[in-house]
């Protein structure tokens, strides 16, 4: 990212509330000073601080002159905006700032809407964007003290990583979550971002009007990761028009507490018509906010597979992914992985293959989808089983969880 700044552009870094953005911007800037640069050639400004509520582009200015004015900085000043989607208008200063040749400017907000259509008019060719997420396996076990710096490593600590993936599945990857002991607390903490995530980055940043459904369409997104959900049906379930519904979903998803995934579909109006599938942003959120049955472990297995994905698509851009099911819809997969024009893999999610016509019905489904994309290799991620076998002329590859979530 430092890199990207001296392209002169604007750094946009996006990511769901608590997820590190702010530690990151503070690291960046460490960083500079390590570089040698002054400290008087940086401002960092924190907008969720409860004295910029009222935020405006004439406060933004005002703090920028006063900073001119009385800190005096040296050369082209470093500007770090933490959480500026709370200041209304900010992009038309980033921007000035830019043109003019000012100074470097680095952003970070909650809100997706930080690549909305009406920022990208005015931005245009003046943005780089990467979105931040919830910790990575490989990163949650190095906050919990385990270090896997290559392929070597894993095997020497694989019973230590098997025992943290559990943990990893069940709390999710926050930051705070992960360096906290306590049970109790873990629950607390994430029950306040759920609320924070709510109430500021939906309810409050969109004015809603029926908070009290905009909650009940959050609560069955989140007690049902790794779900279809049909705007139709779901409107008839909270009594609320489809379009009401779809618009609400948008808000939920810009907050970036969860995601949607479309159906693989050469036809546009197909992949808009079907049903998406739902993923949480972290499994901690789902489990704790969300409401718990048994036999939820196949759900979150699915839901952390799509997280990876989801990061493999901020790095890059090229790459998509969706689910698929044949024409008749009693075929599915849960991941198609697209780059360019292709079809490169297919990956299945079952965490207990061991159950013969679980096991049959997962095959005889990836082969289907094999023959259509004509593809020789298909993987499915599993609780623990691990190997190869032959079908039908197709590899099969079964792959543990926690050893396919470290893979790069």
């Amino acid at each position: 990212m430092q890199e990207m700044a001296d392209t002169g552009k604007i750094i946009s870094i996006t990511g769901v509330r608590r997820s590190g953005k702010s530690t990151l911007i503070k690291q960046m800037a460490k960083a500079i000073i390590m570089k040698g640069i002054n400290k008087e050639n940086i401002l960092l400004i924190n907008f969720e601080e409860p004295y910029f509520e009222n935020a405006n582009l004439n406060m933004l200015v005002e703090i920028y002159n006063a900073y001119l004015e009385i800190i005096k900085p040296t050369q082209k000043p470093f500007l770090f905006l933490d959480e500026v989607q709370n200041v209304e208008k900010w992009e038309k200063f980033a921007r000035s700032m830019t043109e003019k040749n000012e100074a470097f400017v680095t952003v970070t907000g909650s809100s997706s809407k930080l690549l909305s259509k009406e920022l990208a008019s005015i931005l245009t060719g003046r943005q780089l964007y990467f979105e931040i997420f919830p910790l990575s396996f490989g990163e949650f076990l190095s906050f919990s003290g385990i270090e896997i710096k290559d392929k070597k490593d894993i095997p020497l600590n694989s019973l230590n990583i098997r025992k943290s993936f559990r943990n990893y599945l069940y709390w999710g990857g926050f930051p705070e979550i992960v360096l906290n002991k306590s049970e109790d607390i873990k629950r607390r903490i994430l029950l306040s971002y759920y609320e924070d995530i709510i109430n500021r980055d939906i309810i409050q940043r969109y004015k809603i009007k029926k908070s009290g459904k905009l909650k009940t369409l959050v609560h069955f997104y989140l007690s049902n990761p790794s779900s279809y959900a049909s705007f139709n049906k779901i409107s008839k379930f909270i009594d609320l028009p489809v379009e009401t519904v779809r618009r609400f979903s948008s808000y939920i998803e810009a907050s970036n507490l969860v995601f949607f995934v479309k159906r693989f579909s050469y036809s546009l109006k197909e992949q808009e018509n079907s049903p998406r599938k739902i993923y949480c942003i972290d499994n901690g959120l789902s489990e704790i906010a969300g409401f718990k049955f048994s036999g939820n472990l196949g759900r979150l297995a699915e839901n952390v597979v799509a997280l990876k994905l989801k990061r493999m698509v901020s790095w890059n851009p090229a790459m998509e992914f969706y689910y698929w099911k044949n024409h008749y819809g009693d075929k599915e997969v849960d991941f198609v992985i697209k780059e360019g024009k292709s079809v490169k893999s297919l990956i299945q999610v079952c965490w207990d293959i061991e159950d013969a016509r679980t096991k049959e019905r997962e095959l005889k489904d990836l082969v289907k989808a094999m023959n259509e994309f004509g593809l020789k290799t298909g993987i499915i991620v599993t609780e623990g089983s691990e190997g190869t076998e032959k079908i039908k002329g197709k590899t099969i590859v079964y792959q543990p969880l926690w050893k396919y979530l470290l893979e790069e």
